[in-house]
């Protein structure tokens, strides 16, 4: 592989010409994916995208993404678009940047640590067996399930009860899940829009939005002010973030900050997770002979028990499985940020101000990085195939210091869904039924997701 090599004098990078006032954004907002795509591929490792007056630089080299995300990532900022989530999510980690985003990540780290993760498997396969239970009236119908939707349910319920433990009423999980999903549609809406109407001005949809964080404001404030009454340390994520300390001063957080964390680890916890879960079936669905090397895997392995955390090394090709799927449709498909001051990447010159795009989705389906880019192989994600890659051409969490804090823990929540549905159904993809990647905030796709159930005959179990 080309190592990148500075040039003493950097050159405009190459791209395409834009509208008068908007540039390219039209086209960025109509077809992000493939824009983007045939953007890399046209004019090379870093492409100058005109945004009107301003300019972003879509960049694709995996030097270029560790430079930014790695070794020089004190030189850059989040960009504005993060700034869209704020009004949902404050200055959690996914929004914020700088001292306080340190102080922040420093703190919390311990609650992601992977003991404490561990802790969290019974809890993630109880949950898990309930969803199964609850699947067999759909079965016995012969009702085709919305994946994207259980997932969607399977994953706000582990992170509901791994920040909160088993002490909420069924009704308050469902208001806070509403009005995440009512504040996130907003966000998504504002992701692409030209022009946003500012809070004050009340549109319905403001409306609607202002709503539904009074209703996320008033149950978490709730729930954090009864554990600070009771004292109780429940091992739950509130328990750890109350008791987390900076290391520095010795303070801990405010009440606002405790707030925008929990609500930022209730979207971002399961989100991601449920959108790759849903890619992950639909892909099975269609690649009969990885979906029959999983069930092998997973009958040879738990032997018609229930997966414990240790089992989880042995469900290889399972790992395998959802890295694959994370690569071809990463749900955090665009990362942007904003140069601080000069950069040079690829011999390009990057003004101070200018936004600059690093976009998994494109990176990952790079033919210069991945043999066979469309297809979903997930034997190359056998350690000997990893080890020979350039690290920085696979990012779907990210990576540098700004890695997602809970990438180890969506890994095992996937792999056990994965492995526990698999024990008991084999599930097909509706017919006649288009799937496509819907970009917004995060890769979902577009509409529901339909599929049958078909229940497996069990092995037999271990003597």
């Amino acid at each position: 592989m080309t190592q990148n090599t500075p040039s003493p004098h950097p050159a405009l990078a190459p791209g395409p010409w834009g509208l008068p006032f908007l540039g390219v954004l039209p086209k960025l907002a109509r077809e992000p994916l493939g824009f983007l795509v045939h953007m890399a591929h046209q004019y090379g490792d870093v492409v100058r995208l005109p945004f009107g007056r301003s300019e972003a630089y879509l960049i694709s080299h995996p030097d270029d993404v560790r430079q930014v995300l790695v070794t020089n990532y004190r030189s850059y900022k989040r960009s504005e678009l993060y700034d869209k989530m704020k009004p949902l999510l404050g200055e959690g980690l996914i929004t914020s940047d700088g001292d306080f985003w340190q102080r922040q990540r420093r703190m919390m780290q311990p609650a992601f640590h992977k003991q404490r993760v561990i802790s969290f498997t019974g809890m993630m396969v109880e949950s898990i067996q309930r969803m199964l239970e609850r699947w067999e009236k759909a079965e016995q119908r012969a009702e085709p399930l919305d994946m994207l939707a259980e997932m969607m349910r399977i994953t706000q319920t582990i992170i509901t009860r791994t920040m909160f433990s088993a002490g909420l009423d069924e009704a308050t999980v469902d208001a806070v899940g509403q009005a995440v999903t009512v504040g996130q549609a907003t966000a998504e809406q504002r992701f692409w829009s030209l022009v946003v109407f500012p809070d004050a001005i009340p549109t319905p949809q403001n409306r609607r939005f202002q709503r539904a964080v009074r209703t996320i404001d008033r149950i978490v404030h709730g729930l954090i002010d009864e554990r600070r009454r009771s004292g109780e340390d429940k091992g739950d994520l509130l328990s750890m973030l109350l008791a987390a300390t900076d290391e520095t001063d010795g303070k801990g957080m405010t009440q606002r900050q405790l707030r925008d964390e929990l609500v930022t680890i209730y979207l971002a916890g399961h989100e991601t997770t449920s959108v790759a879960l849903t890619w992950a079936w639909y892909l099975l669905s269609l690649h009969t002979d990885v979906a029959r090397k999983v069930q092998a895997e997973v009958d040879e392995v738990l032997q018609g028990r229930v997966p414990t955390y240790e089992d989880l090394e042995k469900l290889r090709y399972v790992h395998q499985v959802v890295e694959e799927t994370l690569r071809l449709y990463p749900p955090a498909w665009l990362l942007s940020r904003t140069a601080l001051q000069d950069d040079v990447l690829s011999g390009y010159r990057i003004p101070a101000g200018a936004a600059v795009l690093l976009c998994p989705y494109v990176v990952h389906r790079h033919p210069r990085y991945w043999e066979n880019p469309l297809g979903f192989d997930p034997d190359r994600f056998q350690p000997q195939q990893v080890e020979a890659r350039h690290r920085h051409v696979y990012f779907p969490f990210g990576t540098g210091p700004h890695l997602c804090i809970g990438n180890r823990m969506s890994l095992m929540e996937a792999q056990l869904v994965l492995a526990m549905v698999v024990q008991r159904y084999r599930l097909d993809l509706v017919v006649d039924q288009r799937v496509v990647p819907h970009p917004q905030i995060s890769l979902k796709p577009e509409g529901a997701v339909r599929m049958t159930l078909h229940r497996r005959s069990p092995p037999a179990r271990a003597s």
